[in-house]
């Protein structure tokens, strides 16, 4: 062969392999796209509910409540440079720097704990939310969030544990624990009068002086708003699933299971939002992919946070668009629209 055609040669495979490489090698950047819905008034394929509630009178239920969801590349995974290139034309998908998704500070397992720990946070406000909005009485009281290892409450209170007493005073209130405790001195008894597992019990804990200030006694606890309920209420979500945009969606299947009337009438409905336990419906990431989402599954109607219809600017959707900005709005809306009221007429992104 002549040195012309070994040059070709050596230069095709180069440009074979150097194309390759940008094929394979990984680019920071992470993937977003419609994901799949899930109806959370349905049961599994082994008959599990989405949402299950024990203990108090449940009603029919007919529709579909849908909570959406994005496809995201997951924070152990990659993306390669053509399926970057490919969510960045592919319309309603999105790329994003990986830095802002996933900070280079933690690591994947941190952000997986901190994903699956705002699922938890979501479910467990929106429980609070539906029961007070269906009139089931909730009682607000500290909960223990954590236990500091080398403190007095160490093997003596745990996490999730409700305070229901400091010696003999009633609080409701993280704050409560605090300005009690301080009225001791260091070194001090205090009986807490807990709640751990339904069973009440006393726990007495010898305070410890403050690393701030060797004079402030402490339990050497965190502590947060928790609430007391008498029903319980369980979920069949894939545990693939988190994060809290599924609060509002749950809330309202809690909220349609507890109180009689069909909510939806049999109607698709999809939403997204996440919820406090006042009720107050907070924005969310991945809106427009959401929305995609619902539209592919066949949805009518699509509720999300009120502050989320600026990240749809722009955007057509066969939907209707309806913001939220509390469960008891929502609540208000699905009932007029049963009761016959055109969703066109509603306040639209």
């Amino acid at each position: 062969m002549t040195r012309q055609t070994w040059t070709a040669i050596v230069s095709a495979v180069c440009f074979v392999g150097l194309a390759l490489l940008l094929a394979l090698l990984p680019v920071p950047f992470v993937s977003w796209g419609p994901g799949r819905t899930l109806d959370l008034l349905a049961t599994d394929d082994d008959g599990v509910p989405a949402v299950q509630v024990e203990g108090l009178k449940t009603y029919p239920t007919t529709g579909k409540l849908r909570m959406t969801t994005v496809s995201v590349t997951r924070v152990d995974s990659s993306l390669s440079l053509p399926e970057a290139l490919y969510s960045h034309v592919a319309p309603k998908h999105d790329v994003l720097a990986r830095e802002v998704v996933y900070p280079p500070s933690k690591s994947a397992d941190q952000v997986r704990n901190e994903e699956v720990a705002m699922m938890v946070d979501s479910r467990s406000d929106a429980v609070v939310a539906a029961l007070r909005a269906g009139g089931q009485p909730v009682r607000q009281m500290p909960l223990v969030e954590s236990v500091g290892v080398a403190g007095p409450s160490y093997d003596r209170l745990q996490p999730g544990d409700l305070i229901e007493r400091v010696d003999q005073t009633v609080v409701q209130r993280p704050a409560d624990v605090e300005r009690l405790v301080a009225r001791h001195q260091v070194g001090d008894p205090v009986v807490l009068g807990v709640l751990r597992d339904g069973q009440r019990r006393d726990v007495t804990v010898t305070t410890a002086s403050s690393n701030e200030d060797k004079k402030v006694p402490v339990l050497g606890i965190s502590t947060v708003n928790g609430y007391k309920y008498a029903p319980e209420v369980s979920f069949g979500v894939d545990e693939q699933v988190v994060g809290p945009s599924a609060g509002l969606g749950f809330g309202l299947a809690i909220y349609d299971q507890i109180t009689q009337g069909d909510l939806l009438g049999g109607h698709d409905v999809a939403v997204t939002g996440q919820i406090m336990a006042d009720g107050t419906v907070q924005p969310i990431g991945g809106v427009q992919e959401k929305v995609a989402a619902a539209e592919r599954a066949g949805s009518e109607l699509f509720l999300l946070p009120r502050a989320n219809c600026t990240d749809l600017t722009g955007m057509r959707s066969s939907l209707e668009l309806v913001p939220v900005e509390t469960l008891s709005q929502a609540v208000k809306i699905l009932t007029d629209w049963r009761a016959g009221v055109d969703p066109a007429t509603l306040a639209h992104c």
